[in-house]
């Protein structure tokens, strides 16, 4: 049996659903994988509604909005663009391919673009194969992976790092010092790494309580870090010492931790 990928798209209002409008009106066939869900701006999509969408079985994901510098309201693609590079990051840590997912800029006068754009991303898909977490039953771990990735970009750090790269690096902090585009990704990438840790350190503690040495068993880093970030996660009232196995204390997650 062939495999027909299933693709959620976010088309912006102005440009890209226009544009894909014209290609249905202009007759100019693309595969049907596509199901489109129309946002006012790019700017607009949600991070955690996008690993949603992975995380309910959808084999690809395709954003889409105005070229940079047309946007209708002047500087949503940009944000747009941001978003997209921290979920690329994050996705490269959970084990799902990135290329499920793919940002591309369609003006509304680009129906052809619209449509070649669909049938590549179609064709990409398919030689990844389908989705692990889609059918009846997902891969757990990568399942799992996922929800911490959805946790962490659900988290006020790194959606403030994305509001304000531009004003970092043009403008600076309240102290006037300003970072360099390279100082600002190596940031971002450390704080998604951490984001996700602290996200994978919960949903583990939040099914069983566990010792530092066990967390670090699990999650493959050094003891020092899981509790440097345990530490850091019960100041935060994300977890608390639940109960002490000899000498050993075991965590527990806080269900109001977040």
């Amino acid at each position: 049996m062939t495999f027909e990928p299933k693709i959620v798209a976010f088309l912006c209002n102005w440009c890209s659903y226009a544009g894909a409008d014209l290609a249905g009106v202009s007759r100019i066939q693309y595969p049907p994988n596509i199901r489109i869900i129309r946002l006012m701006c790019s700017g607009r999509y949600d991070p955690v509604i996008v690993l949603e969408t992975l995380i309910n079985g959808a084999d690809g994901v395709l954003l889409t909005g105005c070229h940079l510098g047309d946007c209708h309201y002047i500087v949503g693609n940009y944000y747009a663009e941001r978003k997209f590079k921290m979920l690329k990051k994050l996705l490269a840590l959970t084990g799902l391919e990135s290329e499920r997912l793919r940002l591309e800029w369609v003006s509304a006068s680009e129906g052809a673009r619209f449509a070649e754009i669909v049938k590549e991303f179609t064709n990409q898909i398919k030689t990844l194969g389908p989705s692990p977490l889609s059918g009846e039953t997902p891969n757990p771990d990568l399942l799992e992976n996922l929800l911490a990735a959805q946790m962490a970009v659900a988290g006020f750090r790194l959606r403030v790092l994305v509001g304000r790269e531009k004003s970092l690096i043009d403008e600076g902090n309240i102290y006037g010092e300003r970072l360099s585009q390279e100082d600002f990704d190596k940031i971002m990438s450390d704080s998604i790494a951490v984001e996700y840790l602290r996200s994978k350190i919960y949903l583990m503690l939040r099914k069983e309580p566990l010792s530092v040495k066990e967390l670090s068993k699990r999650l493959n880093v050094d003891s020092q870090k899981a509790l440097q970030e345990i530490v850091v996660m019960r100041r935060h009232g994300m977890v608390a010492l639940g109960s002490v196995e000899g000498t050993t204390p075991l965590y527990v997650a806080l269900e109001a931790g977040r």
